[in-house]
């Protein structure tokens, strides 16, 4: 690799201006926590959620507290195509011709380069910090666990979060004991914006639906379609068109493929594999106590964002209940939980498990008012309840409280807003 487009690409990176706008990350008080030991820390997490302006702002503050004592590259740049491992070296020399040696590291999309980890691994035991994102969680996972293990942190990054965005825009309301009119109201209007805009910061701040479907675009183009070779674009595309316009609905690989004109469920069982490492899509299973029933049921499929699900799947109109489900489900991803679903004679939407049991049974609705739907949640959250051996459950609606007594069971009613920020 040239040195000196090397030296032209580290300088017109060094240029960073932190955003007007800047949203403070709850991953951040978890990465504070890793700061002064010797763990490389880890940013893994769909492409524009975050990473990069969370690990520049880390940059920024410790420039600011210690002087500018750190390392930048950002891996994902036209000029590197022809980056090597063995670039790696000159890169590190070119860095210290430029800014003198210094303590800490910030590589930005390194899984771009085939054998980092092994670079990585040199500077580590040399007592560097190293700070990492990317954009794959298999080829993360499997590089650090071949050359790396038990010598990093790895932490993922989501859109932002309902909490974090009221945070930011009312965080007057989350320090109050209890909730004026007002209050509940500005919350329920951060809702309704969220249902619609996501936590996508730079869709938030601008609202520009070609700016989701370039996203979009890029991760099934240089994530999926160039990383793994795929010669069948079309079936790739309407598989993701298909699983967004039917989040929280059951379905197989052997239907999905009919579906989409595909030979082999094989295939589709691929394709939402590399969407799940990608973290645009995320798939959960039936829940059995078998676990060679659980990997043969039908799955569900939810999205890393509610804007994505609106602007990718195709709907006549919009279904705001299956929205609420993929906000739930969200909710409990980010908190690193196993969620199953529940289908028996009754169905339950969500299931966690911790260890080796289920612990939380959870029904999401809009609304209760409707007796016929009423008693479908009801019945079904009672038969998971009554399944796995749990003192009660929750529904989640939009905007109702409620506490229903069945023999010597309770389930809490309570509006998803106030759970979400809560929880």
């Amino acid at each position: 690799m040239n040195r000196e487009i090397l030296k032209q690409v580290v300088m017109d990176q060094l240029k960073y201006r932190s955003p007007k706008n800047f949203y403070r990350r709850t991953v951040t008080d978890t990465i504070q926590r890793f700061i002064n030991d010797p763990n490389i820390i880890i940013l893994s997490g769909m492409r524009r959620s975050g990473k990069s302006t969370i690990q520049r702002m880390l940059q920024v503050e410790s420039a600011q507290a210690d002087g500018p004592v750190d390392y930048y590259f950002n891996f994902d740049d036209e000029r590197l195509i022809q980056f090597q491992v063995s670039d790696f070296q000159t890169l590190l020399e070119v860095l210290i011709e430029l800014f003198g040696e210094q303590s800490r590291f910030y590589f930005d999309e390194i899984q771009n380069i085939a054998g980092w980890e092994r670079f990585v691994r040199r500077l580590y035991e040399q007592g560097k910090k190293i700070y990492i994102t990317g954009s794959n969680a298999n080829l993360l996972s499997r590089e650090l666990g071949t050359h790396l293990t038990g010598r990093y942190i790895q932490l993922e990054v989501f859109p932002l979060s309902f909490l974090e965005i009221v945070r930011h825009q009312y965080p007057e309301a989350l320090s109050k004991k209890a909730l004026s009119t007002t209050d509940v109201g500005m919350i329920l209007r951060c809702f309704s914006n969220y249902l619609k805009n996501g936590g996508i910061p730079e869709y938030i701040e601008f609202e520009k639906t070609e700016y989701l479907q370039d996203l979009l675009e890029g991760i099934l183009y240089r994530d999926i379609i160039v990383r793994y070779k795929i010669q069948d674009e079309r079936a790739l595309r309407e598989t993701v068109y298909y699983l967004a316009s039917n989040i929280g609905k059951e379905f197989s690989y052997t239907n999905l493929a009919k579906s989409v004109g595909v030979r082999s469920p094989h295939t589709i069982a691929n394709y939402c594999d590399y969407l799940e490492q990608c973290y645009l899509c995320f798939f959960i299973c039936r829940y059995s106590h078998s676990l060679q029933k659980q990997i043969q049921s039908n799955k569900k499929c939810y999205m890393i964002d509610p804007a994505l699900i609106r602007t990718t799947g195709f709907r006549v109109s919009e279904d705001r209940g299956r929205l609420l489900e993929n906000v739930v489900f969200l909710h409990l991803r980010m908190q690193m939980k196993e969620i199953y679903f529940h289908k028996e004679k009754k169905e339950c939407d969500f299931l966690v498990r911790e260890g080796n049991r289920i612990v939380q049974a959870i029904q999401v609705t809009t609304s209760l008012a409707d007796p016929e739907v009423r008693n479908r949640e009801i019945e079904g959250v009672l038969e998971a309840i009554r399944t796995y051996g749990l003192q009660g459950g929750i529904i989640l609606t939009e905007n109702e409280h409620d506490t229903i007594k069945i023999d010597e069971f309770v389930i809490s009613v309570m509006p998803i807003w106030k759970w979400l920020l809560a929880a």
